[in-house]
Order: C-alpha cells, then structure tokens, then sequence
C-alpha cells in the first residue's frame, strides 16, 4: 500500500472514531430518556425567593423558575418531580443522576462551567444589600466596616466574591435549612448581600427593611439553567427553550409576575 493510501485510510479511520462518540450519546441523551419516561426531575433551591421559594402556607414551590419548570414539562410531555437541591449541592446532584436539569436562578460562573454545563441567560442580575431601615448601614461603604456582619448563602457565587471584596467585615456563610434572611430577622447579622430577586421580596414583605446598591454593579451575574456535562443534545433543547420563551412572552409574562421583568436577560 502507497504512502497517499494509508494516509488515506488513517483520515477515513479517524473520521470514524470521532464520529462513535457523537452517535453515542444521541442515543443516551437525556432529551430521550425524559420523553420516554414522561418524567423530568429538576433540581430547585426552595428558599430563593421570587425565583423557587417554598410557601409555607401552601408547601407549593413559587417563583419564576417554578413556573418555567411547569412550562418545560409541558414541551416535553413530562410529568414534573421537584427535587429539592442547594447551592452547595446541586453540582453534585446533577452529576449523580438525581436531576436532568437545575431551575432555580444559578449564576453562571467560570468555575461552576469546570463542572456542569450553563444554558443561554434568561436572567441577568448584580449584587444588592438588604438590611434594616435602623440600622447603622445606610449606604454600601458602610458594609465593608469592622463589626459589620456580612451574610451570604454558602455555595452562592456572592461568596468567594465577598471573601475576596471584604476587607474588614465578617462574612457569614449561611447554610440551609437555615437562610440569609432569617439570619437577618433576628438580627444575628447586620446585613445581608443578595441578588435583585431576593432584595425586590424581602423589601417587599417586611417593611423594615430596605436595599442599597453600591455605587458601581459588582459581580454582573448571568443566571441560567445548569445542566451535566457531556449531553450537548439536552443542552442544545433547553438553549432552544430558552430563546422561545424569550420570543413568544412567556419569559417576560412570568418575570413581570414575580417583579422580575428589570432583570431579564436580552
């Protein structure tokens, strides 16, 4: 066999290996196990208010992600099962198998992108402070101050971006079931550094407390569903989800429902 032959077969040879891979996983991908089964889990933190919050009144999840999560499942012709997952554990869970999807306003981070995979934003938020209307922080400067307790939730991506902003506050990293509004409540900490959906509850809810925003956005955050890595067919179904809620309302129509709409991605 001639030098030009056997290239020839080494190119056929390699374009056949490549090519087992991606028949592979079309034939394992999560879109065709959910629409086999009927049956879609999806991952949500239910303590993130305006976004996948508990009532507590009704044990019913409500929020933005709620609704869309009830909007997927009806694309799909699935039946929805909420499993219930933390910023803490979610990586976890989608990698054991526990969930096809996360639906609950995760920020899509270059760190997290190491282990899961991030959909196109349907959210796009910066950091807030919330705190009491008698308390001794009235603008953002005075967050960063000593004796100032800071809190944030553990596992968000406020936290290392506080760790490393704070110079002279304590951060306090809250864990669930405990929240960072609680914490706040019952004025263990001084002041609690969150998103727009948090700050727009909690200042609507209790009237003692108020927001600030520092002077220029920090940590610009895309929030986006957050899926395992390796399916670019399940991911390639919830990107093409994502840009038909954005185009026929839907994404607005909710956002408006829980005072989102300021924050939805373009």
């Amino acid at each position: 066999m001639g030098v030009k032959a056997i290239l020839g077969a080494l190119v056929i040879a390699g374009m056949a290996a490549m090519a087992l891979p991606a028949e592979a996983q079309q034939t394992q991908s999560r879109l065709f196990e959910v629409t086999k089964s009927g049956k879609l889990r999806v991952c949500q933190f239910p303590l993130y208010y305006s976004i996948s919050f508990r009532n507590p009144k009704t044990g019913k999840i409500e929020g933005i992600d709620a609704d869309l999560a009830e909007e997927l499942a009806k694309e799909l012709g699935a039946k929805l099962e909420i499993v219930e997952a933390s910023f803490g554990s979610f990586i976890a869970d989608l990698q054991s198998g526990k969930c096809e999807i996360g639906m609950f306003g995760v920020g899509a981070t270059l760190k997290r992108g190491q282990a899961v995979e991030f959909s196109k934003p349907y959210l796009l938020t910066n950091l807030y402070a919330v705190t009491r209307k008698d308390s001794k922080i009235k603008k953002w400067e005075d967050v960063d101050q000593k004796g100032v307790k800071a809190a944030v939730s553990l596992g968000s991506y406020m936290e290392p971006f506080m760790k490393g902003y704070l110079k002279n506050a304590e951060l306090v990293s809250v864990a669930p079931p405990n929240t960072r509004e609680a914490e706040l409540v019952a004025q263990r900490v001084d002041v609690i550094i969150t998103d727009f959906p948090t700050a727009i509850k909690v200042t609507d809810e209790f009237d003692w407390a108020t927001y600030i925003l520092p002077s220029e956005k920090l940590a610009i955050t895309p929030y986006a569903y957050v899926v395992p890595q390796g399916d670019q067919i399940w991911l390639n179904y919830i990107n093409l989800f994502v840009d038909t809620i954005k185009l026929d309302g839907r994404l607005m129509k909710y956002a408006k429902k829980h005072k989102l709409d300021p924050i939805v991605a373009p």
